[in-house]
């Protein structure tokens, strides 16, 4: 046996061990992904580094699963430059699988400040802005956070036109139509869930009604509005067409 120092503290190891080994069966927590006791270390996720001296005397950070100890080795889990290290393993490992909730409790664990989860928002304000100048509905907005803008329910309400998830170009905004009810979500944060109405000549459902209420009161004072029929756009095409070529047949 020899011993070596963690942390300002005395340990005993095994020669040929490694300092991530000690470690572990002395409960010093180190992070690490890519190690396992039965496989031969890679060093791969870079994690594990601690501070050591080199034999110039300057401190460097060696990884931990591969450093074998030696008699009098002096090693530092928890400093400014063990911390700077993670920071660039963990921010590196994120790139790779920015998802990864694995990765992210190692890093809360450990107190290192990683990103924030990509969500596929672009911060474009497409949706924000149609929906408060065009629709008015005023459904959805943009608020700062600690970790930067964020799309979030407003203080409006949604009238499920589905207007913003067309023209979102990474299709976080959503809409999705079952058991007769709409549901317009920013990802999974759920901004309304409405009934929807059937179309007056199919029977297809195609708009929420709340929609259909928006429409009648937006184009109500208009001189030229006519009788409201409520068709799907399959419907109203069809009706359309038919009338242009009813009116083609009477010019003739």
């Amino acid at each position: 046996m020899i011993e070596i120092s963690i942390d300002g503290n005395t340990i005993p190891a095994e020669e040929g061990s490694t300092i991530l080994q000690v470690a572990r069966d002395n409960k010093i927590p180190i992070p690490h992904l890519c190690y396992h006791p039965a496989l031969k270390p890679s060093g791969s996720c870079k994690l594990c580094g601690v501070e050591v001296g080199s034999p110039s005397g300057k401190q460097v950070v060696m990884l931990s699963c591969i450093l074998k100890v030696k008699e009098g080795l002096v090693i530092r889990t928890d400093s400014p430059l063990v911390a700077a290290h993670r920071e660039k393993a963990f921010a590196k490992l994120l790139t790779l699988a920015p998802e990864s909730q694995r990765i992210r409790d190692l890093a809360d664990r450990f107190r290192v400040p990683v990103p924030p989860e990509p969500n596929g928002c672009i911060r474009c304000r497409l949706c924000v802005r149609v929906c408060n100048e065009i629709v008015k509905a005023r459904a959805i907005k943009m608020v700062k956070t600690e970790s930067g803008s964020k799309v979030v329910p407003g203080e409006g309400k949604c009238i499920g036109c589905g207007t913003c998830a067309n023209l979102c170009p990474t299709k976080v905004m959503r809409i999705t139509d079952r058991d007769n009810v709409r549901t317009v979500s920013i990802r999974n944060e759920v901004v309304s869930r409405l009934p929807l109405e059937r179309c007056e000549a199919c029977g297809n459902l195609y708009a929420t009604s709340d929609f259909l209420a928006h429409v009648a009161k937006t184009t109500s004072p208009h001189p030229d509005t006519k009788v409201v029929h409520h068709l799907c756009t399959a419907c109203a095409k069809m009706m359309s067409d038919r009338a242009l070529t009813e009116n083609e047949r009477i010019r003739k």
